[in-house]
């Protein structure tokens, strides 16, 4: 990816996660970006091709933390695989939570335009490609399905920390009772 055009699509999530969808427009995105006016319509021509743009962008943010914490993760290890996602909700609910709100405005925008599912759906496919893996080495007796069940726990730990921040917050101990719930069946 050009250095340019990441430089347009986070300022688009920053803009996204800190203003919601209503305020995502091509200006939006250079001021944010600190560019000239016209870079964002320049990149990406309509509101749709942003967005799709977006989608993309998220995926890749979120895949490149969890490969950074994941990368001396061993397979197979239930427990240290829900540190490690413990870690990622824990890390986007706070420092990075502006690409989670970003993502999640783009899903409530995607329940009244239709036209934006397919992104989402390209979405999880990118994330099923290293997930269903995962948890087949975790012992899943039903990756596909299984990975599905982990996206909502993961996607309702989300909300519920960024819609109510508790403090005594343990998503290592959710994640870790599922991980383990996969493999009896």
């Amino acid at each position: 990816m050009t250095d340019r055009r990441q430089l347009l699509l986070d300022a688009a999530i920053r803009v996204l996660g800190t203003r919601g969808p209503r305020h995502l427009t091509h200006r939006a995105v250079d001021a944010e970006a600190g560019l000239p006016e016209g870079s964002a319509s320049n990149r990406f021509r309509t509101r749709e091709a942003l967005v799709d743009a977006v989608f993309a962008r998220l995926v890749e943010v979120e895949t490149q933390a969890w490969q950074r914490l994941a990368a001396d993760l061993s397979p197979g290890d239930v427990d240290a695989t829900a540190r490690v996602l413990g870690r990622l909700i824990r890390e986007f609910t706070t420092e990075r939570r502006e690409v989670t709100l970003a993502r999640y405005a783009l899903f409530v925008e995607a329940a009244v335009r239709p036209e934006l599912r397919p992104a989402i759906e390209a979405g999880r496919a990118r994330l099923a490609g290293w997930g269903v893996p995962l948890l087949a080495a975790l012992g899943s007796t039903d990756p596909p399905a299984h990975f599905r069940t982990l996206l909502a726990l993961v996607d309702g730990l989300f909300g519920n920390q960024l819609a109510a921040p508790d403090d005594t917050f343990d998503p290592e101990s959710a994640v870790a009772t599922l991980l383990h719930g996969f493999r009896a069946g």
